[in-house]
Parts: structure tokens; C-alpha cells; sequence
């Protein structure tokens, strides 16, 4: 059988690989999309990003949570919140989230081919599906095939009581306690839910701290309002064995001779590169340990016609990124010089309990690199907003250079952060000055009036409240 040709082939149908695709499609290239669910979307959409969001918003929604300042710790929405509840709109919600998928690289003619891609040689792909097997021939290949949960000889996944984190939503029932090992995004994320629904958390975490990439400050707020919810932060420990006792119960048994028991444990360290079934070495590639693929700026990998895009090429694994890179990467594929992205001004949003959002440096980076900065900060129970909404825990910190107040960064935790912190991400995208939050007249009442409370509190640090 002759191998059908195309423009660009995408292997992945994720944020990355869907972005890549369409981009490709809009310059009217012939594109074909191989992924290996039956249905498209990738981790992203079927058990990552989307789900684990919709399960937040759930639980913040059925918990009453974010209205117990003003109701009451007792107030719940719903008195006995079980794992179908959460189930029912995260289905509903990939099921949308799908199809809206599915009509965009249907719209854009592009060929989706479901089955497990191999590499027969650097420009063929073969393909095993459940309809039979194919091979497809392109003259560009873009990998966009995401990552997969990271394993250890030392946590035996069961997937009903000792789950990873594309199983937690498998949980045959809300558990009384859960062991969280693993401090990263994933981790605390997950952690931060199942806290607000009351279960008892412990998080084991071998570094000395949470998130070591976000502001300190920021993570200290984090960590009291972890513990706050009664969260047991164990940093520092690692996890030497887990075991399944005969009633059930779940043992961490750490390298400190600690044991941490509970009714179940998510194993949320890491993620690997899912390039195992790819036959890289036909192509002339390879991976490192974990299974990530080498790219330059451009994405391009050793291979002259070959780009890797999303989580598969590492940090920082967000799913808005992935899509950038996936648009930047169709387009040097196809020599489009005309596309520029500037990862220095990529937001990060961490959907932990409070939110956390932020932009730019650390106070942490700039100390570091010798540059005088001063702070500003601002607190949602300041604003109107803060107290309407319930959130008196929220905080903003601007981040400026002392002599030419040129903003550097935005660190936010709170709900809302996420969608907040554009604010200062077109600010500094621009190349303004904490000024501009002075000169300039927000909504009443808005949690936005926050950059300008953080900008005279910053400005007053300096002895000054407006520009001269």
C-alpha cells in the first residue's frame, strides 16, 4: 500500500498539536492530525488540564467555599459531595470541549487519523488504528504527543486506591484521607480540592518547598492557607515505599522511617515524554531519561523537518504555551519568519485553592541579577470587589524597577488571579511603568483597582505617589 502525502503531519491532537494544525491549514497547506485516543483533545482535554479545572470549579461550587466568609464555615451548597457529582460536569465539559475540537480541524479540512504513530523513516509514519493501519509520508512532521504520568518501582499504581493523576477522577468514592506525594503544580492543584471537601491531606514533597519556580512570598501565602485547611505539608521527605495494608488502608513509608497512612494516595510526580511507541530512532531522534525531545528556539529538532511542541519538549508544560509553540512551529516549518513570540512574557496559572497567577520576575530573580527593584502590594480586602466576593485573603504584588518604574513582574494569589494578571501582562508587553496604574481609571467596584492600590503603595515606598 502507497503511503498517502501530505504538507504536515501533527502527531497529537492536544493544545500544541491542534494549534500547529490549524496554523499549517490557514496557509494552506494539506495537513493530517494522528492521535491515539479515539477521540481528540490529548491529555489537555481527556484527563489533564480541562478535567482537573471543571473538577475545581465543582468543588468550589458544591463546597460553597468561596462564601463561607461571609455564611458561615458551614456553609455548603450541597451537604454530601460525592465523586460522581464531580464526575457529572467534568464529563459534560470534556464532552463539549471535544466537539468544539473536532468542528475546528474539521472546518480547517484537516484529516484527523486515529491510531498509534510510528516512524518507518524520517518523512513516513505508520499508522495501527482500529479501523486498520495506514502509512502517511509528509515533508514536514511536527510531535506534539504530550506526556504521560511518571511511574516508580516504589508506588504500586492499583487505580482504585493508589491512583495517578489521570486516574483520580476513578476514585470509587470520596476518601477520608488522602496522601498526595509530589509538591509540583499537579500535586498541590489536586491536594488544594480535595482539602476544601474536607478530607484530610498530608502532601509529601522531597524539596524544602512548594513551587520553587513562583514567587516566595506568594507560596508562603500558599502554605498558610494549606495548613489552614488542615493540609499536613511534610517538605523535605521522600518516599521510600508504599504498601496496601489488608483493610485497605494505604501506607507511605518515607526515608525518614515516618509512616503516613490514609484511604488512598495520588502519585503526582512528574510527567514523562509519550514517545515510547514512536520508533524515534527511525526518524534519526532521541529522548532524554525523560523522555523529553531536544528542540532550538524555533522548535526545530536535530532533524532539519522535524519540530516538537507542548509538554513532550519540558518546562513550563501549560497548555497556553503549548498552544504558542504549536502556532510558532507550523510557522518556521513552512519558513513564515513573520511570527514572534516572546517567552519572557508568558503568563503561568497555578489553579490551586486560592489561585495563583504572576508574570515576569521574582523578587528572588531580580536579587540575583543585581537589579534595584521595590515592591507594591495591594489586598483584595481593600477593594469592594474583595469584600462582595467573600475572597479577604487575596493579594497583589507589582514588582518595579526603582529608578525608571518600569513594571518586571506581577505575582497574584486569589481568585480571579488568572484572568487578572493580563492586566499587567499588556502593561508590561508595552513597556510601561507603574505610573500607568496611578493615571488610569479601573471599574467600581472591580478586583483590577488592586493594581492601583499596589502602585501607591509602591510609589510610597519611594517617598513619591505620582509621576515628576
Amino acid at each position: 500500500m502507497s503511503a498517502v502525502k501530505y504538507d504536515l503531519i501533527v502527531i497529537g491532537s492536544g493544545p500544541s498539536g491542534q494549534r500547529a494544525a490549524v496554523a499549517a491549514s490557514k496557509m494552506k497547506k494539506r495537513v493530517a492530525v494522528v492521535e491515539a485516543r479515539s477521540v481528540v483533545g490529548g491529555v489537555c482535554i481527556n484527563t489533564g488540564t480541562i478535567p482537573s479545572k471543571t473538577m475545581r470549579e465543582a468543588v468550589l461550587h458544591l463546597s460553597g467555599y468561596n462564601y463561607r466568609s461571609l455564611y458561615g464555615m458551614n456553609y455548603k451548597v450541597k451537604e454530601k459531595i460525592t465523586m460522581a457529582d464531580l464526575a457529572f460536569r467534568v464529563q459534560a465539559v470534556v464532552k463539549t470541549e471535544v466537539d468544539v475540537t473536532e468542528a475546528q480541524l474539521s472546518r480547517n479540512s484537516i484529516d484527523v487519523v486515529h491510531g498509534v504513530a510510528r516512524f518507518v523513516d524520517p518523512h513516513q509514519v505508520r499508522v495501527e488504528g482500529p479501523q486498520g493501519d495506514s502509512t502517511l509520508e509528509a515533508d514536514r512532521i511536527i510531535l506534539a504527543v504530550g506526556t504521560k504520568p511518571a511511574d516508580s518501582a516504589k508506588v504500586p499504581i492499583n487505580g482504585r486506591t493508589i491512583v495517578n493523576s489521570d486516574q483520580i477522577l476513578d476514585l470509587p468514592e470520596l476518601p477520608r484521607s488522602l496522601i498526595v506525594v509530589g509538591g509540583g503544580v499537579i500535586g498541590v492543584e489536586y491536594g488544594c480540592m480535595f482539602a476544601v471537601l474536607g478530607v484530610r491531606v498530608t502532601l509529601i514533597e522531597k524539596r524544602d518547598r512548594l513551587l520553587e519556580f513562583a514567587d516566595r512570598e506568594i507560596i508562603e501565602a500558599l502554605s498558610y492557607h494549606l495548613r489552614d485547611a488542615r493540609v499536613t505539608l511534610r517538605l523535605g521527605e521522600e518516599v521510600a515505599s508504599v504498601e496496601q495494608l489488608p483493610d485497605s488502608t494505604v501506607v507511605a513509608n518515607l526515608e525518614s522511617k515516618k509512616r503516613v497512612s490514609g484511604d488512598a494516595l495520588l502519585y503526582a510526580v512528574g510527567r514523562q515524554g509519550a514517545i515510547d511507541e514512536l520508533n524515534l530512532a527511525a526518524a534519526g531522534l532521541e529522548a532524554d531519561n525523560r523522555g523529553r525531545i531536544p528542540v532550538d528556539e524555533n522548535y526545530q529538532t536535530k532533524v532539519d523537518h522535524i519540530f516538537a511542541v507542548g509538554d513532550v519538549v519540558g518546562f513550563p508544560s501549560l497548555a497556553s504555551v503549548s498552544m504558542e509553540q504549536g502556532r510558532i512551529a507550523a510557522a518556521r516549518a513552512f519558513n513564515d519568519c513573520r511570527t514572534s513570540s516572546n517567552p519572557s512574557f508568558y503568563p503561568y496559572g497555578i489553579y490551586t485553592i486560592p489561585e495563583i497567577s504572576f508574570i515576569g520576575k521574582t523578587e528572588e530573580q531580580l536579587t540575583d541579577e543585581d537589579v534595584p527593584y521595590e515592591v507594591g502590594l495591594a489586598y483584595y480586602r481593600e477593594t469592594a470587589r474583595g469584600q462582595i466576593r467573600g475572597d479577604t485573603t487575596g493579594r497583589l504584588k507589582l514588582v518595579f524597577h526603582r529608578d525608571t518604574r518600569k513594571v518586571l513582574g506581577v505575582h497574584i494569589i486569589g481568585e480571579g488571579a488568572a484572568e487578572l494578571v493580563h492586566i499587567g501582562q499588556a502593561v508590561m508587553i508595552l513597556g510601561g511603568t507603574i505610573d500607568y496604574f496611578i493615571d488610569t481609571v479601573f471599574n467600581y467596584p472591580t478586583l483590577a483597582e488592586c493594581y492601583k492600590a499596589a502602585a501607591f503603595n509602591g510609589l510610597g515606598r519611594l517617598g513619591r505617589y505620582q509621576a515628576g
